[in-house]
């Protein structure tokens, strides 16, 4: 039997184990399908190990349920970075991260050879050169050296200090505060503190997604193949049915809800010749593929796209044009100008119109109606009537106001 160990190797396996207890932990032991008794209690103890503070737990009829509770605004920083750092290392790894950034404090600049023989007269231990310079190729492209070539000889620097940065700017360290609360890739920011030994005394945000730290690792990714102007293959398992598949196209632009969080991967499918759009936290595996040659010329059709989609949908009940909603609402002229207010700011270019006393219309085209159906229900109690040509948004309005009515006034 394997023995237990609270460090990983894949960051992608962790992500997923996090995520079902954070957002599915309302679960028994059983209940967590797709894993092995063994790796559930591995992961669980995992869990405990890196979140001791916010792991909880329940007794049910079913059994007992571990979840985690997290409550944003009382937080400086984001518990589930501590994720990231988790992976595992060897023992060669951790002694040459030592001795490589401690020889160079006191060098110009030095070749893998030199740096290797200087570590072998200056702590007597033995290291391949090979590996020395796989290691400091590795710290060149993660920023912590500088990696110079003059002709062919390839020259190791260390980075000045990062407190040199933070005397130098004011204003930096509390930047970095903010940063590392509140957005993407927040891990980088987190890690610089880390190093610099500064905690956040001035930030607290009430309504933060932690979760989603969980996709920075496609997300940069995904920034990298929008920066490359390159196109991407994506391992996407669904929502819904939990069925895996494969989605190539060209990434375009990340959306993210106001509402929650959620983000978004707009992109252009290129056997379909569509747009469409995935969510962040459906990928499983991305891969970033060849250059697309018409990159500039898609992402100007996405812009024009983008104008006539309510959210991020461009597909409808498998037709190809717009779909129309017309809205009939009752707004009282004296004293209710702010609902129209909101009805210009909102309603996304949308036409309002007034057509008797205390009496009006919104009417819009937009690629799937559909996704209007929350923004809709917010007018309740005001809405005359509701027409569209899609089906699914009259079906669905219809029937949760039966319910309603049911629900409130029905014997």
């Amino acid at each position: 039997m394997s023995e237990f160990k609270e460090l990983i190797k894949s960051f992608s396996k962790s992500r997923e184990y996090v995520r079902d207890f954070f957002v599915y932990g309302f679960k028994t032991r059983d209940e967590f399908s797709g894993w092995s008794g063994r790796t559930y209690d591995n992961e669980r103890r995992r869990l405990e190990s890196w979140l001791p503070r916010y792991v909880r737990q329940e007794y049910t009829e079913k059994g007992k349920n571990i979840y985690l509770s997290i409550d944003s605004n009382l937080l400086d920083t984001n518990p589930l970075y501590q994720v990231w750092k988790a992976k595992s290392f060897t023992d060669n790894d951790i002694m040459l991260h030592f001795y490589i950034l401690d020889y160079l404090r006191e060098s110009e600049g030095e070749t893998a050879d030199e740096i290797t023989d200087g570590m072998l007269n200056r702590y007597n231990v033995v290291f391949e050169s090979q590996m020395v310079r796989r290691k400091c190729n590795e710290y060149a492209r993660n920023g912590m050296l500088t990696k110079e070539k003059s002709g062919k000889t390839v020259l190791y620097r260390l980075n000045p200090p990062f407190q040199e940065l933070l005397v130098e700017y004011p204003g930096l360290e509390d930047a970095i505060k903010l940063y590392q609360l509140s957005s993407p890739l927040g891990i980088v920011g987190n890690t610089i503190m880390d190093n610099v030994s500064i905690e956040n005394d001035l930030f607290r945000i009430k309504h933060n997604f932690f979760v989603h730290t969980l996709e920075d690792e496609i997300l940069l990714l995904l920034l990298q193949a929008m920066h490359g102007e390159k196109t991407v293959s994506l391992a996407v398992k669904s929502t819904k049915t939990e069925n895996m598949q494969t989605v190539e196209g060209v990434p375009l632009k990340i959306s993210v809800s106001t509402r929650s969080g959620r983000r978004f991967l707009r992109l252009y499918q290129t056997e379909r010749k569509r747009f469409s759009s995935v969510r962040l936290d459906a990928v499983k595996e991305a891969e970033i593929k060849e250059v697309y040659p018409n990159y500039k010329e898609i992402r100007r059709k996405f812009e024009q796209n983008k104008e006539l989609a309510w959210g991020v949908s461009f597909q409808n009940e498998g037709r190809q044009h717009l779909e129309h909603v017309k809205l009939t609402l009752h707004i009282h002229e004296n004293t209710e100008a702010y609902i129209l207010n909101r009805l210009e700011r909102e309603g996304k270019g949308g036409v309002v119109k007034r057509i008797a006393q205390d009496t009006f219309t919104y009417e819009t085209d937009v690629f799937d109606a559909n996704e209007m159906l929350p923004w809709i229900r917010s007018f309740t109690g005001r809405i005359i009537d509701m027409e569209s040509d899609c089906k699914k948004l009259k079906t669905t309005f219809q029937r949760d106001f039966t319910a309603m009515y049911k629900m409130y006034f029905a014997e």
